[in-house]
């Protein structure tokens, strides 16, 4: 009987148990968002993620904040966002009370189970970002943080494979957050990169270009001015096309590009070729979709190169479009793009999107070929 009695009391308590654990709010995180991205980016987050997401209702520039109830490692799939970190939120008035004895046993466990979700030696090195990172307390916090998970600190965040951050809540709520990056690395450094090349374009920001083209698999996609593959490899990987085209002028990038796409599993399905973009073979009236990073006069071409490259290729780009084709191309060179597009009928600019990303205030234009 005794044995009965003990049976149902621990059948009672762990049913008690699970009933507290399901009443606990999922696990929040912060996903780090190209500025100018953010609807699209919580956009994916809702579609991979359901059922088991739910969007915090807090609007923030350059991220995207939301609870998630099922495996983390889901989140390592997310392609337009820039990274994930988990997020907590702790209720108090200082930075120094992170170190009492039950916040820190918290941060250090939840710490812990980030590298747990990796392969051993998957972190090797610890960054701490905070407003005041030199003063005693961070210090001791940081110290006391990378001792705990055994990694060397380094002082540059991209030297950093554990990164954790320490800041005031940005809605201005009370207390302090600590996150920390689920990834070694940022989700915006693809595997697939085994070649870099000078000026190479953001792959979430070129994921997200291919995603507002609509991708059909019937669709022929040129990438004109292709440099190291990054828009045509993801439009590759969002979904098949009848064609996937890159052209490029530069032997060197194009040999780039082609390490890129192996390395992607795509080398069978996109073509490169050495052509100047403004006078392609293409027969006229043959692409569905123009995807573009054209150079914006920085580390790639120059203003006055571009003044005779954008008309031309503006052209171009009319005559080899089908009616009602769609384009998506990115530049610096906003003004001079604009003035472009506004000497010409060819093309209906559908949306312009300002992307802050690195310092640089780049405009994707969207567009779609006019049918006569």
């Amino acid at each position: 009987m005794k044995r009965k009695h003990r049976s149902a009391k621990s059948k009672s308590r762990r049913r008690r148990t699970e009933a507290t654990q399901s009443a606990l709010p999922a696990p929040l995180y912060e996903a780090d968002v190209a500025d100018g991205l953010e609807a699209l980016a919580a956009e994916e987050v809702r579609r991979r993620l359901q059922p088991h997401v739910s969007m915090e209702p807090v609007a923030l520039r350059g991220a995207v904040r939301f609870r998630f109830g099922d495996a983390p490692r889901r989140l390592f799939d997310l392609k337009t966002v820039l990274a994930v970190f988990q997020l907590h939120r702790l209720d108090v008035p200082r930075p120094r009370a992170l170190l009492g004895d039950q916040h820190w046993r918290a941060l250090c466990t939840a710490a812990a189970a980030i590298v747990h979700l990796h392969p051993p030696g998957a972190f090797e090195t610890f960054y701490l970002s905070a407003a005041g990172a030199h003063t005693a307390t961070m210090q001791r916090i940081a110290e006391g943080m990378a001792n705990h998970l055994g990694l060397r600190r380094v002082q540059t965040p991209d030297e950093g494979h554990f990164l954790m951050r320490i800041r005031r809540p940005p809605e201005g709520s009370a207390g302090w957050d600590v996150l920390f990056r689920l990834t070694p690395r940022p989700l915006s450094a693809r595997a697939w990169r085994v070649c870099n090349y000078p000026g190479a374009m953001n792959a979430t920001v070129a994921h997200a270009m291919a995603l507002l083209t609509a991708p059909h698999p019937d669709d022929i996609v040129f990438n004109p001015c292709c440099g190291s593959g990054t828009l045509l490899i993801e439009r590759g990987l969002i979904a098949p096309a009848a064609r996937l085209l890159g052209c490029d002028i530069e032997p060197a990038v194009l040999a780039c590009a082609r390490e890129n796409a192996l390395a992607a599993g795509l080398a069978e399905r996109i073509e490169w070729e050495a052509w100047d973009a403004c006078q392609t073979p293409l027969p006229e009236k043959s692409v569905d979709v123009i995807l573009s990073d054209l150079p914006f006069g920085g580390l790639v071409g120059s203003h006055a190169e571009n003044e005779r490259l954008y008309p031309a290729f503006v052209q171009e780009m009319a005559r080899i479009a089908r009616p009602g084709a769609r384009g998506a191309l990115i530049t610096h060179e906003v003004r001079l793009l604009n003035t472009v597009l506004e000497a010409q009928t060819a093309w209906r600019v559908e949306q312009v999107l300002k992307v802050t990303l690195g310092g640089l205030h780049p405009r994707i234009f969207l567009l779609r070929r006019q049918v006569w």
